[in-house]
């Protein structure tokens, strides 16, 4: 267990050194959010054990991380259909929270970037056929 309990202002002093990460709130909680897409909240859900996060990943590094480190990381029902993982802040590092939020941002990245991909906007798909 670290000696020092990291909170929300830890999570967003780390998440926003890592760049493209806009605050917000989401249910009247404080988030971060990357390109509008959720990456980190507070875990409102009765379900969730107080001082839990929710951190958006993918569902094979989620199983990875709860099979490694179940005492810091878990899943409700409620969060199961997400490609999100429950963090028991109390009991993680700063350097561990770190290389979450790291994953946390390139899985949220590319997921972002693949449905833009799949769905391009008016004006981009409109200069792709514009040419002679």
């Amino acid at each position: 267990m670290p000696s020092i309990k990291l909170n929300f202002d830890d999570v967003r002093e780390v998440a926003t050194a890592l760049g493209s990460i806009k605050e917000s709130t989401i249910h009247g909680a404080p988030s971060l959010k990357v390109r509008g897409k959720l990456l980190v909240c507070q875990a409102l859900h009765k379900s969730a054990e107080a001082g839990s996060l929710v951190v958006r990943i993918s569902p094979t590094e989620r199983e990875q991380l709860i099979s490694e480190n179940p005492d810091i990381y878990y899943l409700t029902d409620h969060y199961a259909n997400y490609p999100m993982v429950l963090v028991r802040l109390s009991r993680l590092n700063r350097k561990s929270l770190q290389y979450l939020l790291e994953r946390s941002l390139q899985f949220s990245e590319a997921k972002i970037s693949k449905s833009l991909r799949r769905f391009p906007t008016r004006s981009a798909t409109r200069k792709r056929t514009v040419k002679s």
